[in-house]
């Protein structure tokens, strides 16, 4: 375990994730969210979290660990065509994991996410976290649009509004 990474969670108030991420910033999210899934089949989930918990530090856990984790957590794996795509943004260690479930990553090239997610990394360093998850939403879903349309009926199948811990 990295002591200066322990600290640092230790450190930082647990209340932090809401004031970098504003009730108005947290409906434009799902705003964005909801309006996505309408042009594909894919699941989108955006999830932010401050200072891991006691546990997860002591273990060592890392950002990908913590982001595989809530993606079980929040049912993303659990999509009628294993499309649900899970956005993650560990605001103290300042790293965004992006996890897509079997049906979405046979398609998707890893690298595509992982360029979304350093994108959002410059935008969060520059203390822009709203433009940062907005445009992370939108690249995903021009991402999907392409390789997972819409079809008639596409049922909403996860909750659009993000989550924080």
């Amino acid at each position: 375990m990295e002591m200066r990474r322990f600290v640092k969670h230790l450190l930082t108030p647990g209340w932090w994730v809401r004031r970098a991420f504003r009730w108005p910033d947290r409906q434009a999210i799902r705003n964005a969210v909801a309006t996505s899934e309408l042009s594909h089949r894919g699941e989108i989930r955006f999830a932010a979290e401050g200072p891991l918990p006691l546990s997860n530090l002591l273990s060592g856990q890392t950002t990908r660990a913590r982001a595989t984790q809530l993606f079980d957590m929040l049912g993303v794996g659990n999509t009628r065509e294993a499309s649900g795509v899970l956005i993650y943004v560990q605001l103290v260690d300042r790293r965004v994991e992006i996890l897509a479930d079997h049906g979405i990553a046979d398609r998707i090239a890893p690298t595509e996410w992982e360029r979304i997610c350093r994108e959002m990394e410059v935008a969060f360093a520059q203390g822009d976290w709203r433009r940062g998850a907005l445009e992370a939403i939108e690249r995903t879903t021009q991402l999907l649009t392409v390789h997972f349309p819409g079809r008639p009926g596409n049922p909403n199948e996860l909750e659009d509004s993000p989550r924080f811990f």
